[in-house]
């Protein structure tokens, strides 16, 4: 898969440095987020049906913040109303009906207190949720923006009553459980981690009450969601019908839970769409991993796994832009192992190699790079070899870097443009029991 490589090894600084050259001539240097040019940089997206903007961390300020201002653009001046995250589906009702004025659901209070809490539950995902309210209440009569969750399953919330369960069954299983769980990508490869839960023979035997418990979870909260909205009841009816399938792929982990909750994401997306009408338009939060297209990567290429931006864009072709979001160094709020307390984390610099030593070797502290056929036709040649990527998810495990969170990706073919961030900061998370900073007179949705 590697590409040709020229006159690039004769060039100062090897490989990446001569890389860098190419990528520091054709990206475009963005200002700092809360300077009016970084947002307008991302204009360019605006004609999209779906902008999915990604995070190479889930724990990086600097992600929030690009992803809000863009967000923001993207509602403002070219008429988005759908905000889709890669959240559960139940959290994320609370979300919307705060944007939006509207009277709590049922179990607001406890939205989002779920491990990884911070990963919404931070400063400055409070203050785009404070900016999308007042910009909804001004309004009027006219459409407003909503929020909605990809994760119909209650992701979250299942990995809770799974491990719960099992931490009173058998807690050898439920530490087993809690190592599936701390895998973000399925080609994560960890030998120690699936060895461990190969030899946890038990483990299987539990799949049965494991499953039949989170059926009941589904089923009430299908319960709770169909009273109050006709979207929850027609999308709660399908999930439960299916939920078998996914719970038992989910609980032994694997290919098959990954295809099963890509597809369904991609499925709660495409409703959503046709719920809001033939005009409406989508910008996704979710991670790179999901975002980027999985054919141009080795969960693709090796394992035959699909994921949300390859469904999108098979779905609805030029209509779609897959923006990946990159950063070298710095640091991340993460957590060690599954549902453990956060941390911040200094970020190891790129491995050498990697796509973030090449975007480092660009010596631009932001940039922007259109990855698009028919521009930077020069740079985006090189860019079609197959390098190692950094996937940090809620749990990041420097010890084993290269094989917990790289794997082989095409960065052309993977986004429509690369967003670089070369030092990251961790996000500020919201103190217990506080509401949005933007709206201390009335604290839900983290309030209550």
């Amino acid at each position: 898969m590697r590409g040709s490589t020229g006159d690039l090894e004769r060039r100062p600084g090897g490989r990446e440095g001569g890389l860098g050259q190419l990528i520091a001539r054709a990206a475009e240097p963005l200002p700092q987020i809360g300077e009016a040019g970084f947002a307008r940089a991302f204009d360019r997206f605006g004609d999209s049906r779906v902008v999915l903007l990604g995070a190479a961390s889930y724990g990086a300020s600097e992600f929030c913040r690009a992803r809000a201002a863009i967000t923001r653009w993207l509602i403002e001046q070219r008429g988005f109303t759908v905000v889709a995250l890669e959240a559960d589906w139940a959290d994320a009702r609370a979300l919307d009906a705060y944007v939006r004025g509207r009277k709590p659901p049922v179990g607001a209070g406890q939205a989002f207190r779920r491990f990884p809490a911070w990963l919404w539950r931070n400063r400055e995902f409070e203050g785009f949720l404070g900016w999308l309210k007042r910009h909804n209440a001004g309004r009027g009569d006219r459409p407003k923006a909503g929020v909605y969750g990809l994760d119909l399953y209650s992701l979250s919330a299942s990995m809770r009553a799974a491990v719960d369960y099992l931490d009173q069954a058998d807690p050898g299983v439920a530490e087993a459980a809690r190592l599936r769980y701390g895998c973000l990508t399925p080609w994560a490869d960890e030998p120690a981690t699936y060895g461990r839960l190969a030899l946890t023979s038990s483990y299987a035997r539990y799949e049965k009450p494991v499953s039949a418990i989170l059926r009941d979870l589904l089923g009430r909260q299908v319960g709770e969601m169909a009273a109050e909205h006709a979207i929850d009841a027609a999308q709660g009816a399908r999930l439960v019908s299916e939920a078998e399938a996914y719970y038992r792929a989910m609980y032994l982990g694997g290919a098959e839970a990954w295809n099963l909750r890509a597809a369904h994401m991609f499925e709660t997306l495409d409703a959503l769409l046709a719920a809001k009408g033939s005009d409406a338009k989508a910008v996704v939060w979710a991670h790179n991993a999901h975002v980027g297209d999985a054919r141009a990567t080795e969960m693709g290429v090796i394992r035959e796994e699909a994921n949300l931006g390859q469904l999108c864009r098979q779905t609805w072709g030029r209509e779609v832009a897959l923006i990946g979001f990159g950063a070298n160094d710095g640091a991340v709020a993460c957590a060690s192992d599954w549902d453990a307390p956060m941390e911040v984390k200094s970020l190891t610099p790129g491995l050498s190699e990697s796509w973030e030593a090449v975007s480092h070797a660009a010596r631009t502290p932001r940039f922007l790079l259109d990855l698009r056929p028919g521009r930077n036709d020069e740079v985006r040649g090189h860019l079609g070899e197959s390098r190692l990527e950094r996937f940090i998810g809620a749990v990041y495990r420097r010890g084993t870097e290269r094989w917990s969170h790289y794997a082989d990706c095409r960065l052309a073919q993977q986004f429509d443009a690369w967003a670089w961030f070369d030092e990251t900061t961790p996000v500020a998370p919201s103190p217990a029991g506080s509401g949005p900073a933007v709206a201390i007179d009335d604290p839900w949705p983290f309030g209550l």
